[in-house]
């Protein structure tokens, strides 16, 4: 079995090739491309981002009618209803109001006038990048993750000072779950049908916890930087059970954490955390009886029971139908491959131990099976 070194080192890896796909994704044109999409959008202030939730909580990405002609090749479609923002009316001031409002400064907001803006939803033409290009959520389904979320789930509410509980997802306004500081709890969309994508917030929660609590070191690091990290965590969690959620996780992280710099050090912190949430995830997937989980590459299938054997070779073999990414599924086949050769000559030292156990038993001649032939 793997040393605690090799255990160590192969953690390590996982962290190091999370930091190094998403850098790669950064560093692409499509992404690139995203990115100057955003900057054609304005930053709205937080009364104004609540303003388009109240009138349309599926808006995602919205502009003036002019702005997605001039900026973005759409037209915004007939009969669509605006959302309305509020725009502030600057007033150039004179001395006597200066004085009256007791500043110094030539300008000042007097008012409001509220003005219309529409989603991407509610116009037609050239394609808009948005995050979803990024965040694909068809993540493949993987034998015994419900198992693993539910003792996941049942460890943090027994065993920790966290409390877990589920919601409908049409009540999180989009996201799949988060963590409350103030109450220490973790919320789960309950009804998310993907359970691989269910066990992955799970642990990015656990992360949020982790890192971000009241009492955490990191409690105060850039939204970008809490995400990244809680992200980076659930998928070094996932890899380690050998389920690969880089379609979701990479573009994730990307999307929040758009500088290089920032990615790089909010990665750099996350280390410890990491091999908390795989250690805990590997005690329970021993504890459950589960498959192996993902070891390193000195991982020694000459100690496996057989048991434990032919569960692995059955897990890999659905993990190979399942893979879409060819190096992953290449990989994985290289794997399966080792395992059947292991299982091959256990039942070849097994069938001559059985055979030199009964002398009378004759082996099958070479020749027998041409009679048989038509």
């Amino acid at each position: 079995m793997p040393n605690k070194a090799d255990v160590k080192a192969w953690k390590a890896q996982l962290v190091a090739q999370a930091e190094q796909q998403i850098l790669k994704l950064t560093d692409s044109d499509r992404f690139k491309q995203y990115l100057n999409t955003l900057a054609k959008f304005h930053h709205y202030s937080t009364r104004n981002i609540d303003l388009i939730y109240a009138q349309n909580p599926q808006a995602t990405q919205v502009a003036g009618f002019k702005q997605w002609q001039t900026a973005f090749n759409r037209t915004v479609n007939r009969g669509a209803k605006a959302i309305r923002i509020a725009a502030p009316i600057i007033k150039k001031l004179t001395p006597a109001e200066q004085k009256r409002l007791d500043t110094t400064d030539e300008r000042a907001i007097v008012g409001y006038r509220y003005l219309p803006v529409f989603d991407v939803a509610q116009t037609s033409g050239e394609p808009v990048l948005s995050s979803k290009d990024f965040v694909k959520e068809n993540l493949a389904d993987h034998q015994n993750v419900t198992s693993l979320y539910n003792a996941f789930k049942d460890y943090l509410n027994q065993q920790t000072d966290l409390k877990v509980s589920e919601v409908p997802l049409a009540t999180l306004n989009g996201a799949k779950g988060y963590f409350q500081p103030s109450t220490n709890e973790i919320v789960i969309g309950g009804d998310e049908p993907d359970n691989a994508l269910k066990l992955k917030t799970l642990y990015h929660e656990y992360a949020h916890s982790q890192l971000h609590g009241l009492k955490s070191a990191f409690k105060d690091r850039p939204r970008a930087y809490q995400e990244t990290q809680a992200e980076a965590v659930a998928y070094v969690a996932m890899q380690n059970i050998g389920v690969d959620t880089s379609n979701y996780s990479l573009g994730y992280v990307a999307t929040w954490a758009k500088d290089k710099a920032v990615i790089h050090s909010a990665l750099s912190e996350i280390q410890q955390v990491s091999n908390k949430v795989i250690e805990l995830s590997d005690g329970l997937t021993k504890q459950l009886g589960l498959q192996e989980a993902q070891e390193g590459p000195e991982h020694d299938l000459k100690m496996l029971a057989a048991q434990s054997l032919n569960k692995s070779y059955q897990s890999l073999q659905q993990q190979v139908q399942q893979a879409r990414n060819p190096q992953q599924k290449s990989e994985l086949q290289n794997k399966l491959n080792d395992v059947h050769h292991e299982i091959s000559n256990r039942t070849q030292k097994q069938l001559k131990a059985f055979s030199e156990q009964n002398p009378a038993i004759k082996q099958p001649e070479h020749n027998a099976a041409k009679t048989l032939k038509r």
